[in-house]
């Protein structure tokens, strides 16, 4: 509505409608009475013409006003299903909403007076039938009463608010949405998702993951997720399927061992001591624990170059046996190098292990080896010379007091003994020759190579330590990887290399969960191997917490160009979003009366009186952080393009049909639900029933699946699982466990 006035004000009277209906009855007086009016017939019926057009000018006036006003209390529905999300090779879609602007700061501010409560409040008819639910319910003859009153439907006057919370008069101050798109160019620079828990993070994850999924430059989509969200997973099969990428999706859940892919997270390197800094960053790093940290990372680095010199790939299971017993690796070696190096050098090893007893023992190596005691003896020997630095940093090793060894290695072993524990070893430490295993092997450069889509479930609520080392080793692993593509690009080694940069779409879920020091340099120069970074997180404390400084928490968050801020609960997380804004000129109205007598005989006036409005401007925040907290679920304030801030709100999901949707993947999700609830969902209350699946398409997709068996197709894998996952997971009671978690 085209603003005339010094002041703009939508919460008031549709005074616009008195006008409209004057006009109408005047059109109706010219044209069934033009006589009435001193009006000839024909000019009656222009003169009608004219009352009808202007009264159709002043009801779409009020129109405006009534549609704010009605805005201001219940938001109309925005749904869509997965398929009806537009994609685009350009931008990335986040929803509908605005851009925010100095005049949506004023409107707010407007809702926020004492005298617009009225407009704001709801009815008194709604707040009577929200009584009688509560006052009824109690009783078996008035559920029905109940349930017409809870009815969500536009035929029921007294329908329920939907169950977002929050303000809706912070998105209702502007009545013309719009699509809004991120530039995918802007992508590169990271993206930060704040928000705290249960207000739309694993929904805007779907909506950027289904679009990132079905884009035609089939970019490359990992996403981690600690908790192992079976609906995410599900979504993310579904639209693998969708777009027919069905045998590029992996699946590595140490929930689900007999699901999942198997990744060795210490298998590839660009360095060798990269293996070391893997395993040792999963240690504790404050007060004295650095010492140990340092001594384990050093012998690791010690027993990993041994295997390597060998032929052997480092893996968790190997490391943890050959510090356990770092005797046997030696002589392993020295019988492999020491021949070759000293032609007979085993025939005097056997003399000094034959002279060898409880007498002349070294007391350093009590606990040793007898033939590694011997092996020392012998290269101790004066006419004995040998350069091998394999071999001397394993002889430093073992000349250390066996006690003491173990002393200093006590904080390493329990976490190689949890990575290695169970069918856990079976995922992290892959037998590479074990051909009866269908369960594919991968690593982020083969994932890479092939346009691959990635869920990775790291079960932190089971055992949460070692989902931090794995999500630690993995990332690590990323930032090898992404040095390796950005000297060598991605098909180094290819007889015939065709491929550009790749956009690879990182989604990191709960990421201050997993974020160690590698993490810094992911989000730093991981923007020029294409590696595009979405971390999801509820506060900025929690990323401090992790890190432990408030400066290296600052060098995280300074990497993140894009910051998309749902409510969240805490000052300094909303202020993230706020201190970024300037203020602008908001206008203010003050009454002014004034009255004054004359005390004056001989004057006829006795007092004089003036009243009137005076307007003048103040400046304020655009956004205050109690803006941020108030915000409904699924809505969400977003800072992209250099400082351009934009009001959006996500749709709620509607259901899927059904010939898109495996069986196998829906029952495994059923049993995840059970044993990993993620909590609930906001707008599961809000969205229709979901369909059921027609058994016909049901039928022709598993019957698709048997025909097209494939190592790396995990819907062969889901289906193979399915019977054990019923017996292991199935209650008693099935109404005990309700589908929606």
């Amino acid at each position: 509505m085209r603003q005339r006035h010094p002041m703009e004000s939508m919460l008031r009277p549709a005074v616009e409608l008195q006008t409209a209906w004057v006009c109408i009855g005047c059109a109706a007086l010219c044209l069934w009475a033009p006589w009435s009016v001193a009006l000839t017939p024909s000019i009656g019926l222009g003169m009608a013409a004219g009352f009808l057009v202007f009264a159709a000018h002043r009801g779409r006036q009020a129109w405006v006003v009534l549609r704010y006003r009605r805005n201001m209390r219940r938001l109309p529905r925005f749904a869509m299903r997965s398929q009806q999300i537009p994609v685009s090779n350009r931008y990335l879609w986040l929803g509908r909403g605005f851009r925010w602007e100095a005049r949506h700061t004023q409107r707010l501010h407007e809702a926020q007076q004492p005298e617009t409560q009225v407009y704001l409040q709801s009815r008194r008819g709604y707040r009577l039938a929200r009584r009688m639910e509560i006052r009824l319910d109690r009783y078996r003859a008035a559920r029905l009463l109940v349930r017409l009153l809870g009815v969500d439907s536009p035929l029921n006057p007294v329908r329920p608010l939907p169950p977002v919370g929050g303000n809706p008069a912070i998105h209702a101050v502007e009545w013309k949405e719009q699509d809004a798109w991120m530039p995918l160019g802007e992508r590169v620079g990271h993206t930060l998702v704040e928000g705290t828990t249960r207000v739309g993070k694993t929904r805007m994850a779907e909506v950027m993951i289904t679009q990132d999924i079905h884009r035609s430059s089939q970019d490359v989509v990992i996403c981690f997720d600690p908790k192992g969200d079976a609906d995410l997973l599900v979504r993310m099969y579904i639209e693998a399927v969708r777009a027919g990428r069905q045998n590029e999706f992996y699946v590595f859940h140490l929930g689900w061992p007999a699901l999942s892919a198997r990744y060795n997270a210490v298998g590839r390197f660009g360095r060798l001591s990269e293996v070391a800094t893997r395993i040792a960053n999963a240690l504790p790093n404050e007060g004295n624990s650095a010492a140990f940290r340092e001594f384990a990372w050093r012998f690791v680095n010690i027993v990993n170059r041994a295997r390597h010199a060998l032929g052997h790939r480092p893996s968790y299971e190997q490391i943890l046996a050959d510090v356990v017993n770092i005797d046997g690796l030696l002589v392993e070696y020295a019988e492999q190098r020491l021949e070759a190096a000293l032609p007979g050098a085993w025939a005097h090893v056997a003399e000094f292990e034959g002279r060898l007893n409880d007498r002349n023992w070294p007391r350093n190596m009590l606990g040793r080896d007898k033939r590694v005691v011997a092996l020392i003896q012998y290269l101790q020997s004066p006419d004995v010379s040998i350069k091998d630095p394999v071999l001397e940093g394993l002889l430093s090793a073992v000349r250390y007091d066996k006690t003491y060894f173990d002393k200093i290695v006590a904080s390493l072993l329990p976490l190689l003994e949890k990575l290695t524990s169970g069918r856990i070893n079976e995922l992290l430490s892959p037998d590479y020759d074990d051909l009866e295993d269908t369960r594919p092997i991968f690593d982020w450069l083969q994932v890479i190579r092939k346009r691959g889509i990635v869920y990775v479930g790291l079960d932190a609520l089971s055992d949460f330590e070692v989902a931090q080392a794995i999500g630690n080793s993995m990332f690590a692993d990323l930032v090898s990887v992404a040095g390796h593509i950005y000297k060598f690009g991605v098909d180094d080694g290819l007889p015939a290399p065709v491929s550009g940069k790749v956009a690879i779409n990182l989604h990191c879920d709960e990421f201050n969960e997993l974020m160690g020091p590698e993490f810094i340099p992911l989000v730093n120069k991981g923007g020029g191997a294409g590696i595009q970074v979405t971390a999801y997180t509820q506060t900025v404390s929690d990323i401090e917490a992790r890190i432990g400084s408030a400066a290296k928490a600052g060098q995280v968050i300074g990497n993140f160009n894009n910051l998309i801020m749902l409510r969240v609960r805490e000052d300094k997380t909303a202020e993230l979003l706020t201190n970024q804004l300037r203020q602008v000129n908001v206008q203010t109205r003050m009454l002014v009366s004034m009255a004054s007598d004359n005390s004056n005989p001989d004057s006829d006036v006795d007092f004089t009186s003036s009243g009137g409005d005076r307007i003048s401007t103040v400046a304020v925040p655009m956004l205050e952080p109690a803006d941020i907290v108030n915000l409904p679920k699924g809505q969400a304030f977003v800072l992209m393009e250099g400082g351009q801030l934009w009001k959006i709100r996500m749709p709620l999901p509607l259901p899927d049909k059904g010939k898109d949707v495996p069986q196998s993947v829906s029952d495994i999700a059923v049993g995840m639900r059970k044993q990993f609830s993620a909590g609930e969902r906001w707008w599961e209350a809000v969205a229709p029933p979901p369909m059921e699946i027609d058994p016909e398409l049901r039928k022709a997709f598993d019957g698709f699946a048997i025909a097209n068996p494939q190592p790396q197709d995990t819907h062969g894998l889901f289906q193979g699982v399915v019977q054990s996952t019923r017996e292991q997971v199935a209650p008693d009671d099935p109404a005990e466990y309700p589908a929606d978690g």
